[in-house]
Order: C-alpha cells, then sequence, then structure tokens
C-alpha cells in the first residue's frame, strides 16, 4: 500500500469492505481512496484489477460505496431500502463485465474480462452488495456499536452479536476510553 494514504480496512465480505473506504462517518471522517490510483489499489488488493480509473469513474465509485452504505444500513435497521441507492446498486451491478468462477478451493471468484474497466469491478462490487442486503448468505447486517464510525458490516460469528466493525480499531478504542473512564472514577471515588 502507499504510505501517504491511510490503510485499507481489509475485511471477508467485499461489499461491506468497500464501504469502509470511508471511515469514521460521524466523526472526522478518514477517505481511505482519495485519489483513482487509490481505488485501483483498493481493487487490485481484491483481485479485481483494472487499467485504469479516471476522477469520474471514482466519483461513480464513491456514489455506488455511499448508496450500498445506506442500503446496508436500513437493512441492518429493518428500515425500507432507500430507492435512490438500489437505484444506483442495481445499475451499477448491470454495467459491468465480469465473470463468475470457481477458485481451486472451492469458492466463487470474479473473473474481470481482459482490459477491464472500473465500471466491471464496481459490477462486482454491486453484485456482492446484492448477495449480502439480500440475506443470500449465512450472517447478518450490524452497524458499528462505535458512535463515531456506525459502518455496516456482516457479521458472521457464531451468535451473531458483534458490536465492533473492527476489533483492531472500533472495539480497541472502545475498550481503551472505557478502561479511562474506570479509572478516572475510582480515582475521585
Amino acid at each position: 500500500m502507499r504510505g501517504e494514504f491511510p490503510e485499507f480496512r481489509l475485511g471477508k465480505v467485499l461489499a461491506t469492505s468497500f464501504t469502509a473506504t470511508l471511515t469514521e462517518r460521524h466523526g472526522a471522517a478518514v477517505e481511505r481512496v482519495p485519489t483513482p490510483q487509490r481505488l485501483i489499489d483498493w481493487f487490485a488488493v481484491y483481485g479485481l484489477a483494472v487499467d485504469s480509473c479516471t476522477p469520474a469513474q471514482l466519483d461513480r465509485a464513491r456514489e455506488l460505496r455511499e448508496s450500498i452504505h445506506a442500503a446496508a444500513t436500513a437493512a441492518a435497521l429493518h428500515d425500507a431500502l432507500p430507492a435512490p441507492a438500489l437505484q444506483v446498486i442495481n445499475d451499477c451491478s448491470a454495467q459491468g463485465r465480469a465473470a463468475a468462477a470457481l477458485s481451486p478451493g472451492g469458492e466463487r471468484q470474479w473473473r474481470l474480462l481482459s482490459a477491464s474497466r472500473v465500471e466491471d469491478a464496481l459490477s462486482v462490487v454491486a453484485a456482492d452488495a446484492i448477495s449480502v442486503i439480500a440475506g443470500e448468505r449465512d450472517g447478518k447486517l450490524a452497524l458499528c456499536a462505535s458512535p463515531t464510525c456506525r459502518a455496516a458490516f456482516f457479521d458472521t460469528s457464531q451468535s451473531r452479536t458483534r458490536k465492533w466493525c473492527d476489533m483492531n480499531t472500533c472495539g480497541n478504542r472502545q475498550k481503551k476510553a472505557r478502561f479511562h473512564a474506570n479509572q478516572r472514577k475510582n480515582l475521585s471515588s
């Protein structure tokens, strides 16, 4: 990864990992794909190599990211899915050229055609979002308990009671804050 940019928050679910390219949405937001090249880098991490990215394609990717976040948040809260977000997700899903393929281990992978475009990679992300939001996978959508984060994530824990999008960031931050609050309380007692 490029050292001048914040690290990517990588997860096992493509769609929610894509929404994590913008973090701390309710605090000091951190944009993890601030440039077209950075979006190319993110796609490469997930095996979705694209040849180039224009500023307009980056804008479209961010529009898809925010649409997935809005729809996933609504699904996690059991609210109606926002029609504008669904339109963007469905349009992006239909605009790409990608094929599902089986890996040697029997998992689904996506194969982009040669001379792949950003739209091809976005179609894979949109298709993954559709699968997750439609409830086709074993797990559930949830929202991070951190008041500054509130990221949508896909909980595959056995009990389906995970509270944090990422234990190493949001979870640790909250545990540390609770620890310091308890120490202050004990000192004043």
